[in-house]
């Protein structure tokens, strides 16, 4: 897949100035790696106004293609769909099989899934942690809420993995770190509650509110196990 560029129309927010500005629609780095530091650094979504010199990132859908290590993650500004299902793309890529496809709605989100599935993580497994050590981050801090949270660290040889939180009204960054025993337990989840999510086809939104979804499945099925065993 090339590396597909397009002009696009900025008024400059400072002066009021209108430039164009060269972006990219999608990028494949298995064919050219450069691309994955200027998508991590942010440097491919850095502009300055030509002519104020006013800088800022700019944000707008990207398709991020590694082949080598199989998956696809779509980035598209404030989406709030489960499940994308581009006609056009799924017919450009009907043949590849086995690639995980995800669609993200922010940036940091974008460079998360990145990392996980570099790191050779399954993302919904992931996020199920993610969300089981956000409440123990809450409890520690004394019930303070917990918005957001990255996997920020993983590290097979000691066993561990880490996750940045932001916390309180301050939104003041925590970190907070695991044993990878509680990512497998999550994995035995997803395998157990999340079949039917692995089969759809299209991009998903792989996030806190599809993880919060499938531990509510989870938690009610431990309680009809548990019903059932004390009518035995």
């Amino acid at each position: 897949m090339p590396d597909n560029k397009v002009n696009k129309a900025i008024v400059c927010p400072m002066c009021g100035e209108m430039s164009k500005a060269e972006i990219y629609t999608s990028v494949n780095v298995t064919v050219n790696r450069d691309f994955r530091s200027k998508v991590l650094g942010g440097e491919l979504f850095a502009w300055s106004c030509p002519s104020c010199g006013y800088s800022a990132r700019l944000t707008y859908p990207i398709l991020y293609n590694d082949m080598k290590n199989r998956f696809m993650v779509y980035l598209i500004p404030k989406i709030d769909r489960f499940q994308l299902c581009d006609k056009e793309l799924e017919a450009k890529y009907n043949n590849l099989r086995n690639i995980s496809k995800r669609v993200v709605s922010d940036f940091n989100s974008f460079k998360e899934k990145i990392f996980i599935f570099e790191s050779g993580l399954d993302d919904m497994a992931v996020e199920l942690t993610k969300v089981a050590i956000s409440q123990t981050v809450s409890k520690k801090l004394g019930d303070v809420t917990v918005d957001e949270g990255y996997l920020s660290m993983y590290d097979r040889e000691s066993n561990t993995m880490g996750f940045t939180y932001f916390t309180g009204e301050d939104r003041a960054p925590y970190v907070q770190t695991a044993r990878l025993e509680i990512y497998g337990k999550s994995k035995e989840i997803v395998e157990r509650f999340a079949i039917k999510d692995k089969k759809l086809k299209g991009f998903l939104k792989i996030d806190r509110e599809w993880a919060d979804n499938i531990l509510y499945r989870y938690k009610r099925a431990k309680q009809i196990e548990k019903l059932n065993k004390l009518k035995e």
